[in-house]
């Protein structure tokens, strides 16, 4: 078996190097300062396929044989913290606010970077419980995310008991059910699980999706982009949304420093003229 490399092997030029193929991959903005994350997770890429060195693993990733070795490399490059219930005031606000002023048949919510599935989960949950005839609309959320391995994650629909506590009790005894695995895992039952459609998506590539959607849930993303990705995304994000239609971010990213038509509504929400 190959040496594993050691935690000087990554060079400023290397560095250099991925951050570039990730920006062109994704947009992700690898800044200055990230160098021991990336060399973390790189070391992760390298034991899994056997490469002693870093300059090996840049030769099979520019490769024609390492064309599927790129994905799997943003994949480790993102970052998906995410929690059930994260920015609460969110799905509050939403409940007793947002629905009021949406069509009263069809609707349709995007979770535009799901991670492992707890927004869109939440999402589901949330609006289960606020309109008592959910399932004789024409409804749907989508749930779509870059990171194959957290896709898995939301379609197992399995998470630990550490996890779910953030979901209100009455909630977590309506909608979870224990895997029976003496684990204390939990999982997401398919009252819920039947309002979400999961997919792979790279929100800097083509979307096959035509929309309109009524309300966007893309938080704590663009925080990772750098002005002019965002200022992309934020535009097309706006070309998707029914008029109308909200645009919820994460707290961290407010739109104050770019052009956008939307309107203010409170912090992390903006609204479709």
């Amino acid at each position: 078996m190959n040496p594993m490399p050691s935690s000087a092997d990554l060079t400023g030029e290397q560095f250099a190097e991925i951050s570039r193929l990730i920006y062109r991959q994704c947009g992700i903005h690898l800044k200055a300062g990230k160098e021991a994350l990336v060399r973390a997770r790189l070391a992760k890429r390298l034991r899994a396929l056997s490469l002693g060195s870093i300059d090996a693993y840049m030769d099979l990733v520019g490769s024609d044989a390492g064309r599927g070795e790129v994905g799997l490399l943003v994949d480790a490059m993102t970052t998906n913290k995410t929690n059930f219930f994260r920015e609460r005031a969110h799905f509050d606000f939403l409940a007793q606010t947002v629905l009021a002023e949406l069509p009263a048949r069809h609707l349709r919510f995007w979770s535009a970077a799901c991670s492992s599935g707890e927004e869109p989960y939440t999402l589901a949950m949330v609006l289960r419980e606020a309109l008592a005839d959910i399932d004789g609309r024409d409804f749907l959320i989508l749930a779509t995310d870059i990171s194959q391995r957290m896709l898995e994650v939301a379609r197992r629909g399995v998470y630990s008991a550490e996890r779910v506590r953030e979901v209100p009790v009455e909630l977590r005894n309506r909608y979870f059910e224990r895997t029976g695995r003496g684990s204390g895992e939990m999982q997401i039952k398919s009252s819920i699980r039947d309002l979400v459609r999961l997919g792979w998506l790279n929100l800097m590539q083509s979307w096959a999706m035509k929309g309109p959607f009524h309300v966007i849930f893309c938080r704590n993303v663009m925080i990772y982009f750098d002005r002019p990705t965002q200022q992309k995304l934020v535009n097309r994000f706006w070309d998707i949304l029914a008029p109308g239609g909200f645009l919820f971010v994460g707290h961290s990213e407010g739109l104050s420093a770019i052009k956008h038509e939307f309107r203010y509504v409170k912090p992390a929400v903006y609204r479709k003229r």
